[in-house]
């Protein structure tokens, strides 16, 4: 390393500058100011989340502050307006900010608050997207998905990979605000390396879906926050080529759908009940993810999580240790699963197929049932 020309010390030629602050667009920078900022907001006395990185939790008496922290961008809420006041004025006085007001807009998400809730969306993202696409005067469909099998990976390539990748990753971003389009979405990124004509006309018809659906969003109401819900479902061998399944659940905290998830498993399952149970321990992650942060968050939950299930077979797999035979060839760390329901944090029910919400991650359904779950 060399002193740059024309700043060469006279009196010291070989020695080089120590950087003492982060530059923008520098690989190490994020990692850097991450914890210039943590060494600070520690010394207001906040805590670091275990279960979340980012998030930050100061607790004195009946003082209660959060915050959430992306990059450069905070979210600040706390137990009165005066200790909101109170940190803005200590982080201004250390770094350079700008108090933005309530929270109305955040990393391209749309918050509108009213008397029932806060409503999320990403409506002008979705028009973007469509515009992107070309297909502002397309016609709406009501479906995201058809009804049919998976989709196959042959077919004509199509003429724009590239425009296909970027629309498939943006429809990616739109689902933390749209989970009915998540299972949609989740097909047709199985496919990013090598896009096929079916494989667009799916984007495409999403792209109608959501041209129809603007004005849909996640809704947050007032609710107590004393139980967890789930519900999990999986499509056993649902793929034509590789007969593995797909699996999704959601997660609701009171009346509020908070974490949902539509995956392809990793490995081909030999029977519909494996298949579930694979399901089941994703539902149980999370809950268990979601039971953490909620205890750190100082909301301790006193009920087991339930996790509903529309397979018997899978129900008991979780529930009764003894089904030597039928659980030899599942990988062992699935079987946490019988240890949180033996600790009582979990208990797994049966549902009937016409009331397991968690069908719309995991396969096309009919317009009348589709709109009965959304």
């Amino acid at each position: 390393m060399k002193q740059p020309p024309g700043y060469v010390h006279p009196s010291y030629p070989n020695h080089v500058c120590r950087l003492r602050k982060a530059l923008y667009g520098l690989k190490q920078a994020p990692r850097a100011w991450f914890q210039r900022f943590a060494v600070f907001i520690a010394s207001l006395g906040f805590s670091s989340s275990k279960s979340d990185s980012s998030l930050f939790v100061y607790h004195h008496g009946r003082d209660t502050i959060y915050l959430l922290l992306y990059v450069d961008d905070i979210i600040l809420t706390a137990s009165s307006p005066a200790l909101v006041t109170r940190v803005i004025s200590r982080l201004s006085s250390e770094f350079k900010m700008t108090d933005l007001g309530a929270l109305s807009f955040f990393l391209g998400v749309v918050a509108a608050r009213s008397s029932s809730g806060l409503f999320l969306s990403k409506s002008v993202f979705d028009q973007k997207i469509i515009s992107r696409a070309g297909m502002d005067t397309c016609n709406p469909c009501s479906t995201p998905a058809e009804t049919k099998s998976k989709l196959p990976s042959s077919g004509v390539p199509v003429s724009d990979p590239t425009l296909y990748r970027s629309l498939a990753g943006a429809l990616q971003h739109l689902t933390f605000t749209r989970p009915d389009i998540s299972y949609a979405v989740q097909q047709i990124c199985l496919f990013m390396h090598d896009p096929r004509e079916p494989h667009m006309n799916a984007l495409k018809r999403i792209l109608r879906y959501l041209k129809g659906t603007l004005s849909l969003g996640l809704f947050l109401r007032p609710s107590s926050v004393d139980r967890l819900v789930s519900y999990t479902d999986a499509d056993w061998a649902g793929c034509p080529e590789t007969r593995r399944s797909t699996s999704g659940f959601c997660v609701f905290l009171g009346d509020n759908l908070v974490s949902w998830s539509s995956k392809r498993q990793h490995v081909v399952s030999r029977s519909s009940a494996e298949a579930e149970y694979r399901g089941i321990a994703n539902a149980v992650a999370e809950s268990a993810w979601l039971r953490n942060l909620l205890l750190e968050l100082r909301l301790p939950l006193s009920r087991a999580t339930v996790v509903f299930c529309d397979n018997v077979s899978a129900m008991y797999l979780a529930n009764n240790p003894v089904q030597h035979q039928r659980t030899k060839h599942v990988e062992i760390d699935l079987h946490f699963v019988r240890e949180r329901v033996a600790l009582g944090h979990v208990r797994v029910l049966h549902v009937p197929s016409s009331h397991q919400f968690a069908d719309i991650f995991t396969k096309g359904l009919p317009t009348q049932l589709f709109l009965d779950y959304f």
